[in-house]
């Protein structure tokens, strides 16, 4: 049997902007099926790697695949297999929360009945039934992040990329956004999530990686990371011994 695919494979990554390094040679592996957390101090070069995974940023060198598509050889296959949420929500705010949903899926081009049937599961997943025909130039930050959140999972993608996706959220939304990205990992999808909020990543990540200055400094499960060291290390002491 055929060890399957990562979902995401980078090798030799590199990106500068004006002079400055953001990305500096970079190798990074994710498996399959899980939840993997890519964490590091500002300007570490977590989004701007992201940005290169979801094509919205061209490498100055490297390679990027996503299931063993090359990003840079084939951008569309490759980016009809994810889906990306930035850490600001975009969204046309004229549009209300089903009328945003039928745009994006009619960009990829779902048929009508099915397209229908996710808005409708995933507006009530997220509790913005009451609001589905209301215009989003209205709504809280908290609120735009799951309707964008709906978006991202329209169509289903294989590999979900979030960049901070519980910032602007109360407890609740958080809580129910987290069992939402678990739910896809248990149903066979990828997510890699950027966060600042470490006790997120040690309970929910089967793998993190941490990077410094573009490079990646270790990787690993938390109970790897955490070997050798005194028992009961958390995430948190590790981040700060590593990425200072």
């Amino acid at each position: 049997m055929h060890a399957p695919l990562p979902s995401l494979q980078i090798r030799g990554l590199a990106k500068a902007y004006a002079g400055h390094v953001a990305v500096d040679g970079l190798d990074l592996e994710v498996p399959a099926g899980q939840i993997y957390a890519l964490l590091g101090p500002n300007g570490a070069g977590k989004t701007t790697t992201l940005r290169m995974v979801a094509g919205l940023a061209r490498p100055d060198a490297g390679a990027i695949s996503l299931f063993g598509v090359d990003v840079l050889a084939e951008p569309i296959a490759a980016k009809q297999m994810l889906a990306w949420l930035p850490d600001e929500p975009l969204l046309y705010d004229k549009l209300t929360p089903a009328e945003y949903l039928a745009f994006i899926a009619g960009l990829w081009r779902l048929p009508a009945d099915v397209a229908a049937r996710r808005a409708e599961h995933l507006l009530s997943r997220l509790g913005l039934m009451d609001r589905r025909d209301v215009r989003c130039e209205g709504f809280s930050r908290g609120m735009k992040q799951k309707v964008a959140l709906a978006g991202a999972l329209i169509h289903e993608p294989r590999l979900l990329i979030l960049d901070e996706p519980l910032t602007g959220l109360d407890a609740a939304a958080a809580r129910l956004v987290k069992d939402m990205l678990l739910e896809r990992v248990a149903d066979g999808g990828t997510v890699i999530l950027t966060t600042h909020i470490l006790e997120v990543a040690e309970r929910m990540a089967q793998r993190i990686g941490i990077i410094r200055a573009g490079r990646l400094v270790v990787e690993g499960s938390m109970a790897e990371l955490a070997a050798g060291r005194e028992a009961g290390t958390t995430l948190e002491e590790l981040f700060l011994e590593l990425a200072a």
